[in-house]
């Protein structure tokens, strides 16, 4: 029989018979897990939970997705639009294996490149997004936009910026 990726076989799965393992080290700062919602109500879900299926207890156990799970159990919205299902991919693995499958899929995701990220920031204001559509939309908040601003060296993104006058220099007389 010829291979085929889990992916290729999501199912959907009431989110009642969806539990998380006891094992996933991983976790999500709050100022993500708002992202995620955002990310799930404006694109909806765009990958599935993977799972293992537990025949004697006709559960699925959470290896990879667990955020993506609670924000179905925290955000009514989201729950009544997907009508309480969650997409499901089963891999079927001994509990190491599952383990294993775990952290790769948590290390896998790596993180974000600053000067890719300054880049990404630079051509959305190009593109004429303000910082609060930036921020918004990416997650982010006003000092780290700035910070990526800085990065990239453009005064051009500084253009719309009111600076006060903090300060005013003063000539010290009879000095050398």
């Amino acid at each position: 029989m010829e291979y085929s990726s889990p992916v290729y076989h999501i199912i959907q799965v009431p989110v009642e018979k969806v539990k998380p393992n006891t094992y996933n080290p991983n976790s999500v700062a709050p100022p993500e897990m708002k992202l995620l919602y955002e990310s799930i109500k404006i694109d909806g879900y765009t990958m599935p939970i993977v799972c293992y299926y537990s025949k004697e207890s006709d559960i699925y156990v959470i290896v990879d997705g667990f955020h993506r799970y609670r924000v179905m159990l925290e955000h009514e919205d989201i729950y009544e639009r997907e009508k309480g299902l969650l997409p499901v991919s089963v891999i079927d693995k001994p509990i190491d294996q599952r383990m294993a499958s775990t952290i790769r899929h948590n290390r896998a995701r790596g993180s974000h490149n600053v000067d890719l990220m300054s880049n990404i920031v630079k051509e959305l204001h190009e593109l004429g997004r303000s910082d609060a559509w930036i921020s918004r939309h990416l997650g982010m908040d006003r000092d780290e936009i700035l910070r990526l601003k800085q990065i990239t060296g453009l005064a051009a993104l500084f253009k719309d910026v009111k600076f006060g006058e903090a300060w005013r220099p003063v000539e010290d007389e009879g000095t050398d």
